[in-house]
């Protein structure tokens, strides 16, 4: 077996047995907490910490409207078989310290974040978080975007300084194309709304080259790149998973089960952003 494939094995592994530590009964997701900023206050769930010193941690931004809807003991209700849900336990069990994070208290309503994700007050309130996170864990903080969470991600790291600053930033299938006819005005927005050229800190644009959904082709990945020319920027392509090659995509294309989501690819997946967050390639 090869050492690629040994590595994948042992993540699958340990997130088996986390998962089962979590499902057992009277355990909870994690420790809930309620922060205030701008008047408003944002709900977040931050993991157990694991027994080694300064445990790196994950804050998870999750697309569409945002909203997950955590429950008295910090489990998410919605969007529950998102990707970067699915990676939470693979992290855990390597010692990563995961972060879902809420809409914030005056985004509940039927859009959730909506055009918020791009404004420089959410990036405030992302910070705060990240400030939070970091003086109970002593260590690095990492933030992932997925689809629409990828706007908030980049604006977290394009905006924010100092102890409220990630460490880096991993941008999964990244919004890239608006669509300025959309019922919606703020379904427009994509990740170069936000001044990509102010990021320094490590920066991954992960994509896959099967991804059919309209507002995230791969090949302009690239561009996000050339934009945040002052960061250490990869830029990867993904291939594989179970859908099948010339396989019609579902509509819609941007949702869980689709490439976009990169299904069945979580180990591999996990893997590679654990070596990134360690200083090495994806």
């Amino acid at each position: 077996m090869r050492a690629g494939s040994i590595g994948l094995l042992v993540v699958l592994v340990l997130a088996l047995a986390a998962a089962r530590a979590e499902a057992q009964p009277g355990s909870a997701c994690g420790e809930p907490r309620v922060l205030e900023s701008r008047g408003a206050t944002t709900r977040y769930v931050i993991s157990p910490l694991p027994a080694q010193e300064a445990p790196p941690a994950v804050l998870m931004l999750i697309g569409g409207s945002g909203k997950i809807n955590l429950d008295d003991k910090g489990c998410p209700r919605f969007q529950t078989g998102n990707s970067l849900m699915r990676m939470r336990m693979p992290l855990r069990a390597a010692g990563f310290v995961v972060v879902l994070v809420d809409v914030p208290s005056d985004h509940t309503g039927e859009d959730g974040l909506g055009g918020f994700r791009n404004q420089p007050a959410h990036a405030e309130d992302l910070g705060k978080i990240i400030q939070d996170v970091r003086a109970r864990t002593r260590g690095a903080v990492w933030v992932m975007g997925h689809s629409r969470g990828t706007i908030s991600a980049a604006n977290a790291a394009a905006r924010l300084s100092g102890p409220a600053a990630p460490d880096g930033t991993m941008l999964l299938s990244s919004m890239l194309v608006g669509d300025s006819r959309a019922r919606k005005v703020w379904a427009a927005q994509t990740v170069f709304d936000v001044p990509l050229e102010a990021i320094r800190k490590p920066l991954l644009v992960l994509g896959h080259a099967a991804d059919s959904c309209p507002r995230s082709p791969p090949s302009l990945g690239a561009s996000v790149a050339k934009r945040a020319a002052g960061a250490p920027v990869q830029t990867v392509t993904m291939t594989g998973g179970t859908v099948a090659p010339g396989r019609p995509p579902a509509l819609p294309a941007c949702e869980v089960g689709e490439p976009h989501d990169f299904v069945g690819q979580e180990a591999e997946l996990t893997a590679g952003l654990m070596r990134f967050m360690s200083g090495g390639s994806f």
